[in-house]
């Protein structure tokens, strides 16, 4: 299981990885690495994937200018891999954004 105060401290110590995907994604999705950077920090785990490959994920949902972002992210050899990034989709998750709504 990974843990959020594992992820921020990597993050902190910036022993972090980009994915290409995750960069293309702030450019098309005008995410600052500003918000990321809030949201990992004031992030929560809502959903964990443990047989991802090649590591083991999280998606994460923090808060960046009192918006939601939801950022998913992996932990291998002792480094922090940002995957994605994006802002929740009213029409897929409940109010919390931490909870998918069921399919219609």
């Amino acid at each position: 299981m990974l843990e959020i105060k594992q992820i921020q401290e990597l993050y902190q110590v910036r022993a972090v990885e980009l994915t290409d995907h995750y960069l293309n994604m702030l450019v098309k999705r005008s995410i600052s690495f500003d918000d990321v950077r809030s949201a990992i920090l004031s992030g929560i785990i809502i959903e964990q994937y443990p047989d991802d490959y090649p590591y083991p994920s999280c998606l994460i949902l923090g808060y960046a200018q009192n918006e939601p972002l939801h950022i998913v992210a992996g932990l291998g050899n002792d480094k922090l891999w940002i995957i994605t990034t994006y802002k929740p989709d009213v029409d897929k998750w409940e109010d919390d954004f931490k909870t998918r709504k069921a399919a219609q």
